[in-house]
Protein backbone atom coordinates (compact mmCIF):
# COMPACT_ATOMS: atom_id res chain seq x y z
CA UNK A 1 0.00 0.00 0.00
CA UNK A 2 3.11 2.02 0.87
CA UNK A 3 4.84 1.47 -2.47
CA UNK A 4 2.41 3.71 -4.99
CA UNK A 5 2.94 6.98 -2.69
CA UNK A 6 6.64 6.33 -1.78
CA UNK A 7 8.03 8.45 -5.01
CA UNK A 8 5.90 11.19 -3.11
CA UNK A 9 6.77 11.19 0.23
CA UNK A 10 10.92 11.14 -1.04
CA UNK A 11 10.14 13.75 -2.89
CA UNK A 12 7.92 16.06 -0.63
CA UNK A 13 10.56 14.85 2.32
CA UNK A 14 13.64 16.40 0.12
CA UNK A 15 11.52 19.42 -1.08
CA UNK A 16 10.80 20.10 2.69
CA UNK A 17 14.09 19.44 3.72
CA UNK A 18 16.07 21.67 1.67
CA UNK A 19 17.04 25.13 3.13
CA UNK A 20 14.78 27.90 2.66
CA UNK A 21 12.63 29.97 4.43
CA UNK A 22 10.97 28.17 6.79
CA UNK A 23 14.16 26.00 7.73
CA UNK A 24 16.10 29.01 8.27
CA UNK A 25 13.21 30.13 10.72
CA UNK A 26 13.11 27.27 12.38
CA UNK A 27 16.53 26.65 13.17
CA UNK A 28 16.79 30.79 14.13
CA UNK A 29 13.94 29.96 16.67
CA UNK A 30 15.90 26.45 17.58
CA UNK A 31 18.69 28.05 18.36
CA UNK A 32 17.40 31.76 20.52
CA UNK A 33 13.87 29.80 22.24
CA UNK A 34 14.54 25.99 22.41
CA UNK A 35 12.28 23.20 20.58
CA UNK A 36 8.99 23.70 22.80
CA UNK A 37 9.15 27.51 22.25
CA UNK A 38 9.26 26.67 18.66
CA UNK A 39 6.70 24.33 18.24
CA UNK A 40 3.84 26.42 17.73
CA UNK A 41 5.94 28.52 14.26
CA UNK A 42 7.00 24.45 13.31
CA UNK A 43 3.51 23.37 13.14
CA UNK A 44 2.14 26.48 11.87
CA UNK A 45 4.15 26.30 9.00
CA UNK A 46 3.70 22.66 8.29
CA UNK A 47 0.33 23.23 8.16
CA UNK A 48 0.46 26.39 6.02
CA UNK A 49 2.64 24.32 3.79
CA UNK A 50 -0.03 21.39 3.72
CA UNK A 51 -2.93 24.01 2.75
CA UNK A 52 -0.99 25.31 0.01
CA UNK A 53 0.23 22.07 -1.47
CA UNK A 54 -3.61 21.33 -1.29
CA UNK A 55 -4.47 24.21 -2.72
CA UNK A 56 -2.63 23.90 -5.66
CA UNK A 57 -3.83 20.45 -6.13
CA UNK A 58 -7.30 21.68 -5.92
CA UNK A 59 -6.56 24.88 -8.65
CA UNK A 60 -6.04 27.60 -6.84
CA UNK A 61 -2.44 28.01 -8.28
CA UNK A 62 -4.33 28.94 -11.45
CA UNK A 63 -6.35 31.58 -10.21
CA UNK A 64 -2.47 32.87 -9.32
CA UNK A 65 -1.01 32.11 -13.12
CA UNK A 66 -3.85 33.83 -14.20
CA UNK A 67 -3.95 36.55 -12.75
CA UNK A 68 -0.41 38.45 -12.51
CA UNK A 69 -1.76 41.68 -10.32
CA UNK A 70 -2.03 38.62 -7.70
CA UNK A 71 1.39 36.79 -8.34
CA UNK A 72 2.90 40.64 -7.90
CA UNK A 73 0.87 41.62 -4.65
CA UNK A 74 1.89 37.96 -3.32
CA UNK A 75 5.06 38.56 -3.81
CA UNK A 76 5.78 41.83 -3.08
CA UNK A 77 3.69 41.04 0.79
CA UNK A 78 5.88 38.26 1.04
CA UNK A 79 9.29 39.75 0.37
CA UNK A 80 8.77 42.42 2.55
CA UNK A 81 7.71 40.36 5.54
CA UNK A 82 10.43 37.96 5.32
CA UNK A 83 13.16 41.25 4.92
CA UNK A 84 11.15 42.21 8.32
CA UNK A 85 11.86 38.87 10.08
CA UNK A 86 15.47 39.06 8.53
CA UNK A 87 15.94 42.15 10.13
CA UNK A 88 14.67 40.94 13.35
CA UNK A 89 17.07 37.98 13.36
CA UNK A 90 19.74 39.70 12.42
CA UNK A 91 19.43 42.43 15.42
CA UNK A 92 18.85 39.45 18.02
CA UNK A 93 21.42 39.20 20.67
CA UNK A 94 22.14 36.05 22.60
CA UNK A 95 19.02 34.27 23.67
CA UNK A 96 17.66 34.33 27.59
CA UNK A 97 19.77 37.23 28.27
CA UNK A 98 17.07 39.61 27.73
CA UNK A 99 13.29 38.95 28.80
CA UNK A 100 12.47 41.70 26.63
CA UNK A 101 13.94 40.51 23.39
CA UNK A 102 10.82 39.00 20.92
CA UNK A 103 9.02 35.87 21.05
CA UNK A 104 9.15 33.52 18.72
CA UNK A 105 6.77 33.28 15.59
CA UNK A 106 3.54 32.02 16.46
CA UNK A 107 1.14 29.25 14.64
CA UNK A 108 -0.16 32.08 12.21
CA UNK A 109 3.57 33.61 11.92
CA UNK A 110 4.39 30.05 10.47
CA UNK A 111 1.90 29.53 8.40
CA UNK A 112 1.73 32.67 6.77
CA UNK A 113 5.39 32.43 5.65
CA UNK A 114 4.27 29.60 3.40
CA UNK A 115 0.86 31.15 2.07
CA UNK A 116 3.44 33.63 0.77
CA UNK A 117 6.03 31.36 -0.12
CA UNK A 118 6.13 30.51 -4.39
CA UNK A 119 8.44 27.78 -2.92
CA UNK A 120 5.99 26.59 -1.67
CA UNK A 121 3.13 26.96 -4.30
CA UNK A 122 5.79 25.56 -7.03
CA UNK A 123 6.41 22.30 -4.72
CA UNK A 124 2.69 21.93 -4.78
CA UNK A 125 2.20 22.14 -8.63
CA UNK A 126 5.29 19.97 -9.59
CA UNK A 127 3.83 17.49 -7.05
CA UNK A 128 0.32 17.70 -8.72
CA UNK A 129 1.52 17.51 -11.71
CA UNK A 130 4.31 14.63 -11.18
CA UNK A 131 1.68 12.78 -8.87
CA UNK A 132 -1.90 13.10 -10.40
CA UNK A 133 -2.25 9.69 -11.54
CA UNK A 134 -2.18 8.36 -7.66
CA UNK A 135 -6.07 10.29 -7.04
CA UNK A 136 -9.38 9.93 -8.47
CA UNK A 137 -9.79 13.74 -8.58
CA UNK A 138 -8.53 17.49 -7.48
CA UNK A 139 -9.81 16.86 -4.18
CA UNK A 140 -8.33 13.57 -3.38
CA UNK A 141 -5.46 14.81 -5.00
CA UNK A 142 -5.39 17.98 -2.65
CA UNK A 143 -5.47 15.56 0.55
CA UNK A 144 -2.64 13.11 -0.30
CA UNK A 145 -0.48 16.32 -1.36
CA UNK A 146 -1.43 17.92 1.35
CA UNK A 147 -0.88 15.29 4.38
CA UNK A 148 2.13 14.42 2.71
CA UNK A 149 3.40 17.80 2.59
CA UNK A 150 2.00 18.68 6.39
CA UNK A 151 3.66 15.53 7.90
CA UNK A 152 7.39 15.89 6.04
CA UNK A 153 7.28 19.28 6.80
CA UNK A 154 6.93 18.73 10.66
CA UNK A 155 9.57 15.86 10.32
CA UNK A 156 12.08 18.14 8.40
CA UNK A 157 11.59 21.61 10.52
CA UNK A 158 11.55 19.35 13.77
CA UNK A 159 14.92 18.27 12.41
CA UNK A 160 16.08 21.69 11.69
CA UNK A 161 15.38 23.11 15.01
CA UNK A 162 17.69 20.74 16.80
CA UNK A 163 20.24 21.75 14.50
CA UNK A 164 19.44 25.71 15.75
CA UNK A 165 19.53 23.95 19.48
CA UNK A 166 23.23 22.43 18.92
CA UNK A 167 24.48 25.59 17.79
CA UNK A 168 23.10 27.23 20.93
CA UNK A 169 25.18 24.81 22.67
CA UNK A 170 28.27 25.24 21.03
CA UNK A 171 28.25 29.07 21.11
CA UNK A 172 29.32 30.74 24.07
CA UNK A 173 30.46 34.32 23.63
CA UNK A 174 28.00 37.06 22.30
CA UNK A 175 29.54 37.71 19.31
CA UNK A 176 29.32 34.40 17.87
CA UNK A 177 25.92 34.71 18.72
CA UNK A 178 25.78 37.43 16.88
CA UNK A 179 27.29 36.37 13.88
CA UNK A 180 25.23 33.51 13.56
CA UNK A 181 21.93 35.30 13.93
CA UNK A 182 23.72 37.79 11.08
CA UNK A 183 24.36 34.93 8.32
CA UNK A 184 20.69 33.37 9.01
CA UNK A 185 19.16 36.90 8.58
CA UNK A 186 21.29 37.27 5.31
CA UNK A 187 20.28 33.23 4.70
CA UNK A 188 16.87 34.17 5.04
CA UNK A 189 16.97 37.38 2.99
CA UNK A 190 19.04 35.22 0.12
CA UNK A 191 15.75 33.06 -0.41
CA UNK A 192 13.85 36.29 -1.40
CA UNK A 193 15.76 36.20 -4.79
CA UNK A 194 14.44 32.84 -6.00
CA UNK A 195 10.93 34.32 -5.79
CA UNK A 196 11.72 36.96 -8.04
CA UNK A 197 14.13 35.48 -10.43
CA UNK A 198 12.31 35.41 -13.93
CA UNK A 199 9.54 37.84 -12.23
Amino acid sequence: MLQPILPLILFAFVATATPGIATTLSTASGAQFGFRRSVPLMIGSAAGLATVTGAAAAGLAGLLLAVPSLQLAMKIAGSLYLLWLALKIGRAGPPNLDVTMARPNSFLGGAGIQWMNPKGWAMGLGAAASFAALADGPGQLALLLGSTFGLTAAISLSIWCVAGMVLARLLKTEWQWRALNIMLALVLAASIIPMWRGA
